[in-house]
């Protein structure tokens, strides 16, 4: 397990690489003390402890979707799985509060395609902040609606607008969007909010964070007032709660958010002087047997660019993903990192958030995030489904 003399012990030989890494990804100190990037792993994480009344097969859900849901390997629910579905399947509002890699996803599409089945002319708009979020989110739909005859459609930026309109002339039972794109198709009058009597936003904080509350805000004000609405976030900031006050009646909360870090990853600091000194410590460590699968994040997506390649020219299997790719860059990257035929994938905080990526190793923060909350959702993306995980911090 990683300590605070791993990195005395473990890197005092290593040599610089050059100069190339002084310049871009210039950044202002996070403010975070170094000592909160270290935590020792524990058996389990703290969702585990929790407990869990139902099976699926308790639920009172259509048994071509009970079949789906264990095609899917799926027997016990997870803890917000438990508590959430009994609550959407009788038709109320729902505030989630959860951390990633709680299993929220199946929470809310569970009981959402359970109501279209009894109810064909529902329809259903789920809000997310990332395009990968919301391709996820459609690739988990569509193996639950598997001989349903339930159909989504994708509305996210990078994405051809031509394709999408066609997609929502088919009038789908599932939109799943980005609310930037989402607010260009209701002004444009492709998309009616009005029709729509089932919403969810998930990852609610990630949206405000990145600068989307006028956004939904707008989405808001355009929905029938009779409706269903479930919300989903791992933090409750004032601006969040001003979201929850307009957005939900009387709604049901339910929170399996007993801490702020996943307690199944063991979490260290390693201490650097200059970039030399990072990129070289950097590389030795990918040379591990045990960084089998790595996420790197960095904070701007010119120095993630500039990660990725200096990576790729010394030797490693690497890609990058960054507001500058083109979406079907950015899912190219992602697959092949999920079909572990990549090493590396070096991101900025797009993954940081939501993403389901199974068995990562290691998270490295290559460059320290801005805030505690954004550091939580990217070592996040390991330790995962009960699994154990690592995180390391360069801290200069």
């Amino acid at each position: 397990m990683f300590n605070r003399s791993f990195s005395k012990r473990k890197f005092h030989h290593f040599h610089s690489t050059g100069s190339r890494f002084h310049r871009g990804n210039q950044r202002k100190k996070s403010g975070i003390h170094s000592s909160k990037y270290i935590n020792r792993a524990i058996s389990s994480p703290i969702e585990s402890d929790l407990p869990v009344k139902n099976s699926f097969n308790d639920f009172s859900i259509d048994q071509i979707l009970k079949q789906n849901i264990s095609s899917r390997g799926y027997v016990q629910p997870t803890p917000i799985q438990d508590q959430v579905i009994p609550h959407i399947l009788k038709g109320a509002d729902v505030v989630g509060i959860a951390n990633t890699g709680t299993g929220k996803t199946a929470a809310f599409l569970i009981p959402l395609l359970n109501k279209i089945i009894h109810q064909r002319s529902e329809k259903v708009l789920i809000v997310v902040p990332t395009r990968e979020l919301a391709v996820q989110i459609q690739d988990e739909l569509k193996f639950f609606a598997t001989s349903l005859n339930i159909y989504s459609s994708l509305v996210i930026g990078g994405n051809s607008m031509n394709r999408q309109i066609s997609d929502l002339k088919r009038n789908p039972h599932f939109v799943i969007s980005t609310p930037g794109r989402l607010k260009d198709m209701v002004n444009r009058k492709f998309i009616d909010l009005g029709h729509f009597h089932s919403i969810v936003l998930d990852e609610v904080d990630r949206m405000v964070d990145i600068g989307f509350i006028n956004e939904i805000k707008f989405i808001i004000s355009r929905l029938p007032a009779n409706r269903q609405s479930l919300f989903f976030s791992a933090t409750v900031a004032p601006e969040v709660n001003t979201i929850i006050q307009t957005f939900l009646h009387n709604p049901v909360t339910i929170s399996v958010k007993v801490r702020e870090t996943a307690q199944g990853i063991d979490q260290d600091v390693i201490h650097v002087k200059n970039k030399e000194e990072k990129i070289n410590k950097l590389q030795n460590l990918l040379r591990q047997e045990e960084f089998k699968k790595v996420l790197v994040f960095g904070r701007t997506k010119w120095g993630v660019e500039r990660l990725s390649r200096h990576l790729e020219q010394n030797g490693f299997s690497v890609a990058s993903i960054h507001g500058n790719k083109t979406q079907n860059q950015r899912l190219k990257a992602l697959t092949l990192f999920r079909q572990n035929q990549l090493q590396v994938l070096v991101a900025t905080d797009v993954v940081a958030r939501g993403m389901d990526i199974e068995d990562v190793s290691h998270v490295i923060n290559f460059d320290e995030p801005v805030s505690y909350t954004d550091y939580i959702h990217r070592i996040g993306r390991t330790g995962r489904a009960n699994k154990r995980g690592k995180a390391l911090t360069f801290v200069s």
